[in-house]
């Protein structure tokens, strides 16, 4: 081979190499790397001998060591956050820039009986205040347990039907995006554990009905709500496919489903992420 060829095959060669990522990415980067407004985004941190400590938004992060390689942090990112540039803090000071991308997100127009549910008098609006700040408390919880899984189960066995991030509209008032997945399931379904996880609150909400929340890990929160029955206590720890309760409609619903939450750093995202069956 004459050596101007030579010399153009290791430049080409070079810059292959160059462009290649230093890590191949992880199953649970590929599963959860979703880094659009209501997505997931998860960040390289390298190999450090003690687990690294990250905040978002001031906000501590779940962190996880994937395959044994490397530490990654795995964000929660709001419907509310808007695309660009964003970052996270280290413990040591330092800051990792992310980039989040766009997403188009459709609207739902529902139309309910109870006029209260869409605008509640001035005694609902105090109950509805106490029972906010209470499930607000219970999204905030980090807890130093590392979660079982990140690949989930589904909770129910039935289809999806509203989607996260759906904006919604109540007998034609729009209200907050939909924060959760939506399950078509018969009045009296099962629901298990989508990962192992500790009650951590149990309610009975104007809009959210009979509700519970489950909290796998480092600020990762599953929330079930509109139930039938509750079959659970706080402090309980619940196994991977435990039973939690039953499917219903009692809160804000127009018939029998379950709603499912999930929040990182106090950030509702879209459970489809878990369960790989998210949709750019």
């Amino acid at each position: 081979m004459p050596k101007s060829n030579r010399s153009h095959l290791f430049t080409g060669l070079l810059a292959l190499l160059l462009s290649l990522p230093v890590h191949a990415e992880g199953f649970i980067t590929r599963l959860l790397n979703k880094p659009v407004p209501g997505g997931v985004a998860v960040i390289d941190l390298g190999n450090p001998q003690q687990p690294p400590k990250v905040r978002y938004q001031g906000k501590p992060v779940l962190t996880v060591h994937e395959d044994g390689q490397r530490w990654i942090a795995i964000v929660g990112l709001a419907l509310s956050v808007k695309p660009g540039r964003q970052q996270i803090e280290l413990d040591d000071g330092r800051t990792l820039p992310f980039e989040v991308g766009t997403r188009h997100y459709a609207e739902q127009r529902i139309t309910l009986k109870n006029q209260q549910q869409v605008t509640p008098n001035a005694d609902n609006l105090k109950r509805i205040e106490r029972e906010l700040a209470e499930q607000t408390r219970a999204y905030q919880r980090f807890s130093a347990r590392q979660p079982s899984n990140l690949l989930f189960e589904k909770p129910v066995n039935g289809p999806l039907s509203s989607p996260f991030g759906l904006r919604r509209f109540f007998n034609g008032e729009e209200r907050n995006p939909h924060s959760g997945l939506d399950f078509a399931a018969n009045r009296g379904t099962p629901i298990k554990a989508p990962a192992a996880g500790e009650v951590i609150l149990v309610g009975d909400y104007f809009f959210n009905g009979k509700t519970v929340f489950l909290d796998h890990g480092q600020g990762l929160i599953s929330m079930f709500c509109h139930l039938s029955e509750i079959d659970v206590k706080p402090g309980q720890q619940i196994p991977r496919g435990g039973h939690i309760g039953k499917v219903g409609a009692t809160g804000r619903a127009t018939g029998p489903h379950l709603h499912w939450n999930v929040s990182l750093n106090d950030a509702r995202v879209d459970p489809s992420i878990f369960i790989g069956a998210f949709k750019p």
